[in-house]
């Protein structure tokens, strides 16, 4: 008996380690195969699944405690691959699937729902296509991670009313289709991490929200979220962390938010919320506050300089008053405080660096008095220091100027005084140096040359005197030198034709004297030169002329000599002016360069009183027969038959009937909103093109002949179009923007006289019956070329000009397909005290308007920045902005959005046109175009990046492809792209 039941376990033992052996088999075989799926993979992960190795010593797996795998955790090794769903369901012991932070792509299938034992699935961080599978069968899930990993369409929802224990659900940053708030998601009342920031939730928050009691940390950033926050939200007192920003809520903050005194991270920024922040007081374990960008007034808590964890502060364009907190930031490793564009006032806090954590200390914008507080002078970790733009006096304290890590200090628009001191030679990192409209005296300090990083100085409008340090030639990275409106004398050194880098000088209105250094003419980069109101002396060096500037300034000096011919241009009229010893031979109103004549003096003046009474009586001849001719044609209406008033911005060499008379039908080239469009040839047989733009009455209707409206009214009612035209235009030079040579003007419409071009617009050629095949190369140049017309327009003017209708029709190619920036009707430029315009009129073209533009009405050089996206994207594309194929209420911006999933999907977005060779390139300018065309319209680079990132994607880099695969762009990216 007992040897048949030692038999019959012996039997059973048998049998559980051949039953055990051969599932050890099967599971071996099944990771293989998932070995496999990876192959394509560079990484080291799979070097011990062998078949010789037994499986639960494989890397990154975990067995129970039958030797059944129950864990892959194989996140963050670096997979290529599609998702072997087939084989890893077959492991029906699993619990724990992690393939997070991988290359992983192609669409995830129903197969999931066969992993029936899940617990935790992650499949974050990856670039997966199609839609989110229906997993209903998961009931058991604990945690699952979704996020960023390129799921769109609609996500299944309902497959989640049954995963009642699920602790952790992370989709965010995912363009999924625009959905309601997910009421299901209300009844998954152990939820302690919801994550559904960036994935098109809309509507409100639902009061219900506060059923989930556990949640630690919610996140619903980056959304189309409105209305107020709701009062639910305050029952959440375990809330660690609360992410709203980047949303249209509005509202004042809940009472009751003060409830919830475990909350460490709070951002709300960029929405629309207004009142007090009377509720913050009582969140006494902040570490980090971001309100930025809402509508909050009355004045900062005082509790807040109480706060002994706060580390990061930033309340920027609110509406905020009184003072802040004197103790603000002096009890925690303080980092970061930006209070910016308020109404706040009193002295700067001062021991926000007590801990010397310090990074960034940005107030500019508010009426903060006093001086700047000593202990800033220690604070050697910061990077930037902006105080701009207040009331703040007194002499700066000198460690400031020698700070090891501060990359820009901003002091500008103050009442500072005193010297820049030599402790200036210790900012080993100094960029930016902003200094202007203050009263600095003294003289630049030597050591100056020793800050090798700068890259722009501005010390315009103090009363610094004394000699430029002539070793400023050592600061090789310097692009901008800003010294107007000082006392500063002596020479111009030399050496500053060492700054090979420099784009920018200006020293107008000081004392200089001396000749012109003969070295700025070999300055490859200089774009700007003004030396105006001086005492320069001697001849104007002809090196001068092998630069290309956009500005030169030499009027009001003590220059002697002629003026070179090759700087005989139009874009330099009044250059020169104030200078009387100069000479020139074609340059009107100055003297001759020829020698004195021989002829006695009587004899002169009455050469010169003959020339006079000829000039006089071919005048008079020339209006008779003039009127003459007009008399014979009384009763002819003509455009000739009104007054006119010429206006000219350049050296005509035409005459305004010429202009006049070419007004016909037969000369008709285009038709706009604001007027036609013709071609004109003028006796020289130079091309023009005039636009013609009638004046509107007071109801935008056009105005009619014979009009018994008043002459002072009809003035009044003159085209809002010409006047932004040629406002912009007439003071701009630049060889990617249209030149205006005239405007002629009458009560009833006007001309504006361009250069010609004769490529027509790129629309033309990239879409219309003109369509003209375009190599790469030529559309990375007109690219480019456009790009660095809009950096003028924005940067380099003396305010940004804002055009408010970049289009591909409205740049123009010249005879050699070089670009020209066109049509200014709907420009309009920034006033020098607001940083943002609002229009009540939509101006701009379907498929090019920023979103912003369109639903607030509000407009900045970054709208301008998004249509540039959009030109790009037809350049890469070569498809329209508006197509049927993209879908219904679909532009060229979501079908771009909507492909960005696998590499093969990328490159199909390139025109079929486009060489193989150049496609990495032309995906260089479309990560470009991307870039420029982000829904929230702070994180839109400035068109000087955007020519910085077109330069490193010319057609000779070989440069690897770059997507971007986020969604939109997080907090960070905002912060670090702010103006600030």
């Amino acid at each position: 008996m007992a040897a048949a039941t030692v038999y019959r376990r012996s039997f059973h033992l048998l049998s559980l380690f051949c039953l055990l052996f051969v599932a050890s088999s099967d599971e071996l075989q099944t990771l293989l195969s998932i070995k496999a799926a990876f192959q394509d993979s560079n990484t080291k992960v799979f070097d011990s699944w062998e078949s010789s190795t037994p499986v639960c010593s494989f890397s990154g797996i975990t067995c129970d405690s039958n030797g059944f795998v129950k864990e892959i955790e194989l996140s963050n090794r670096n997979l290529t691959g599609l998702l072997p769903l087939s084989s890893v369901c077959q492991l029906k012991s699993l619990e724990k699937l992690s393939l997070g932070f991988n290359n992983l792509y192609g669409r995830v299938t129903q197969e999931l729902n066969n992993c029936v034992s899940l617990t935790y699935l992650d499949l974050g961080n990856n670039v997966f296509s199609g839609s989110f599978p229906e997993v209903s069968s998961l009931s058991g899930l604990v945690s699952l991670h979704a996020n960023k990993s390129g799921f769109s369409g609609t996500f299944p929802w309902n497959s989640l009313k049954n995963m009642t224990n699920l602790q952790v659900l992370s989709l965010g940053d995912n363009p999924f289709d625009r959905t309601p708030f997910p009421s299901v998601i209300l009844n998954l009342t152990k939820m302690n991490w919801l994550y559904l920031s960036n994935c098109s939730i809309e509507g409100e928050i639902p009061e219900e929200i506060g059923n989930l009691g556990e949640l630690i940390e919610l996140e619903l950033a980056q959304n189309y979220i409105t209305g107020e926050i709701p009062r639910g939200i305050t029952k959440l007192k375990k809330l660690w962390q609360l992410e709203l920003y980047l949303n249209d809520l509005t509202g004042e903050l809940p009472p009751g938010l003060g409830n919830l005194t475990n909350l460490e991270y709070f951002d709300a920024s960029t929405n629309r919320l207004y009142g007090n922040l009377s509720e913050i007081r009582f969140l006494n374990k902040l570490k980090s506050l971001q309100l930025f960008q809402n509508q909050f007034s009355g004045e900062v808590p005082a509790e807040l300089g109480d706060f002994k964890n706060l580390v990061n502060l930033s309340l920027y364009e609110n509406k905020l008053t009184g003072q802040l907190p004197q103790k603000l930031g002096s009890w925690a490793e303080f980092i970061f405080i930006d209070v910016s564009e308020n109404f706040l006032t009193g002295p700067i806090p001062p021991d926000m660096c007590k801990k010397g954590t310090m990074v960034k200390l940005l107030m500019l914008q508010n009426n903060f008095t006093g001086e700047i507080p000593g202990s800033y002078a220690n604070c050697t970790t910061l990077i930037r220091f902006r105080v701009s733009k207040n009331r703040l006096s007194g002499q700066v304290p000198g460690g400031i100027w020698g700070l090891p890590n501060a990359e820009l200090i901003d002091l500008a628009e103050n009442d500072f005084e005193g010297p820049i001191t030599s402790d200036i030679g210790n900012a080993e990192s100094l960029a930016n140096l902003v200094l202007g409209k203050n009263r600095f005296s003294g003289e630049l300090p030597s050591q100056i040359t020793n800050a090798s990083s700068l890259v722009s100085i501005d010390l315009s409008y103090n009363q610094f005197s004394g000699e430029i340090p002539a070793a400023i030639g050592e600061l090789k990275q310097l692009t901008t030198l800003s010294l107007q409106g000082n006392k500063f004398s002596g020479p111009i050194p030399d050496s500053l034709g060492s700054c090979h880098a420099i784009n920018d000088v200006n020293m107008a209105q000081n004392t200089f004297s001396g000749p012109i250094p003969a070295s700025l003419g070999s300055l490859p980069a200089l774009n700007f030169l003004n030396l105006s109101r001086n005492q320069l002396s001697g001849p104007i060096p002809g090196t001068l002329s092998s630069l290309r500037l956009n500005l030169l300034d030499l009027s009001n000096n003590r220059l002697t000599g002629s003026i070179p011919e090759t700087l005989w241009s139009e874009a330099y009229n009044g250059s020169f002016s104030g200078n009387a010893g100069l000479c020139s031979e074609k340059i009107r109103g100055f003297q001759r360069c020829s020698p004195q004549s021989n002829t006695p003096q009587h004899l002169r003046m009455v050469l010169i009183l003959l020339m006079v009474a000829t000039v006089a009586l071919l005048v008079s001849l020339a209006g008779f027969c003039y009127l003459k001719k007009k008399d014979e044609r009384i009763g002819e209406r003509s455009l000739k038959e009104d007054s006119w008033d010429v206006k000219s911005f350049h050296v005509l060499t035409f005459t305004e009937d010429e202009i006049l008379d070419s007004i016909k039908q037969e000369n008709l080239i285009g038709k706009g909103g604001s007027g036609n469009v013709y071609r004109v040839v003028v006796g020289n047989d130079k091309e023009l093109a005039v636009k013609h733009i009638w004046h509107s009455d007071d109801y935008g209707g056009r105005k009619k002949m014979g009009s018994s409206t008043p002459i002072l009214a009809r003035r009044r009612t003159k085209s809002r179009e010409f006047e932004a035209e040629v406002q912009t235009l007439s003071s701009i030079r630049h060889i990617n923007v249209v030149k205006l040579y005239c405007s002629i003007s009458s009560e009833d419409s006007s001309l504006l006289v361009y250069e010609y071009m004769p490529n027509g617009s790129l629309w033309d050629r990239l879409h219309s019956c003109k369509k003209l095949s375009l190599d790469w190369e030529t559309r990375y140049e007109v690219a480019l070329g456009a790009a660095k017309g809009l950096e003028y327009l924005h940067h380099g003017c003396d305010r940004p000009v804002i055009h408010r209708d970049v289009k591909s029709s409205n740049i123009l190619l010249d005879e050699d397909l070089k670009p020209r920036i066109a049509d200014f009707g709907l420009a309009k430029i920034v006033q020098a005290n607001s940083n943002k315009e609002s229009t009540q009129i939509i101006a701009g073209t379907h498929g090019y308007i920023a979103p912003e533009y369109a639903y607030t009405n509000k407009v900045n050089e970054k709208s301008d920045v998004y249509s540039f996206g959009v030109v790009l994207m037809e350049l890469v594309t070569g498809k329209r902005p508006i197509e049927p194929e993209f879908g219904e209420n679909k532009d060229i911006v979501d079908w771009v959005c909507g492909k960005l999933k696998t590499k093969e999907s990328v490159v199909s977005l390139v025109d079929s046109a486009i060489p193989e060779v150049h496609r990495e390139n032309a995906i260089k300018v479309l990560k470009v175009a991307i870039l420029c065309t982000a829904r929230l319209h702070t994180l839109r680079p400035t068109m000087r990046t955007v020519v910085q990132m077109l330069e490193e994607a010319q057609p000779w880099h070989l440069l690897s492809i770059v997507v971007s695969k986020d969604g939109g762009g997080k907090k960070e990216e905002l912060m670090e792209n702010h103006k600030l």
